[in-house]
C-alpha cells in the first residue's frame, strides 16, 4: 500500500511539473498583461479596410487646400506660363550669408555638377559618357529662350523643382530652402 501511495504522489509530482513547465513558453513572462494595447493594436494599417469612412478605406487624401506640416507650397504648374510667371514673381526667400552659399555651393557640386560641370559649363563628367551637354550658365542659350547669365530666381528654382529636357525633377531629392541655395550658388556661375 506504501508503494501505490509513493507511486501516486510521484506520479503528481511529474504531472504538476509537466503542467508547470509546458505552459510558461517565455521564462521572463510572468502571464500579465498590464497594457493589452501595446500588444493588440487597434489602430487600422493603412490598406485594411475601414468601417469609419465612406469610402471604406483608412488611407485618405488629404482635404483640398490643406498644406502638410513643414511643406513648403510652390503654386506655379510645370508648363511654360508657370516658368515664366515663376520668373516674375519668385524672389530668392534664404538670406544671402557666406555659410548658405557654401551650403549652395556643395549642393551644386554633389547633385547638379554631374550635368552642369564644376564651373557650370555643361561639361560634366555624364557628358563625357554621350549625354548631350546643358547649356553653359555663363555662356549659353537656354532651350525655353534667352541666354542663360539671365536665368532669375523663379526661372532656376523651377528648374530645380521640375525639371526641363534631358534634366528630371530634383523636388524630391532637394528640400526648398536647399533648392534656394543652389540658386544661390547658380548665380555665381552666371558671372564666371
Amino acid at each position: 500500500m506504501m508503494n501505490k501511495i509513493r507511486i501516486f504522489g510521484a506520479t503528481m509530482i511529474a504531472f504538476a511539473a509537466v503542467a508547470v513547465t509546458s505552459s510558461c513558453h517565455d521564462k521572463r513572462s510572468t502571464g500579465w498583461e498590464y497594457a493589452p494595447n501595446m500588444y493588440e493594436k487597434i489602430a487600422y494599417d493603412p490598406d485594411q479596410k475601414n468601417p469609419n469612412f465612406k469610402d471604406g478605406k483608412t488611407a485618405q487624401v488629404p482635404p483640398a487646400g490643406t498644406t502638410p506640416i513643414g511643406f513648403t507650397r510652390f503654386d506655379y504648374p510645370n508648363t511654360r506660363a508657370g516658368y515664366d510667371q515663376a520668373s516674375l514673381e519668385v524672389k530668392n526667400i534664404i538670406a544671402q550669408t557666406q555659410s548658405n552659399f557654401a551650403e549652395g555651393k556643395l549642393l551644386y557640386e554633389h547633385y547638379c555638377s554631374p550635368c552642369h560641370g564644376e564651373q557650370g559649363q555643361g561639361d560634366g563628367e555624364v557628358t563625357k559618357h554621350g549625354y548631350p551637354p546643358p547649356p553653359s550658365y555663363s555662356k549659353g542659350q537656354s532651350s525655353r529662350g534667352g541666354a542663360m547669365k539671365d536665368l532669375t530666381d523663379g526661372k532656376i528654382y523651377h528648374t530645380i523643382t521640375y525639371g526641363v529636357n534631358a534634366m528630371g525633377s530634383y523636388a524630391s531629392q532637394l528640400a526648398p530652402e536647399e533648392r534656394w541655395k543652389i540658386v544661390m550658388y547658380v548665380h555665381k556661375l552666371q558671372t564666371l
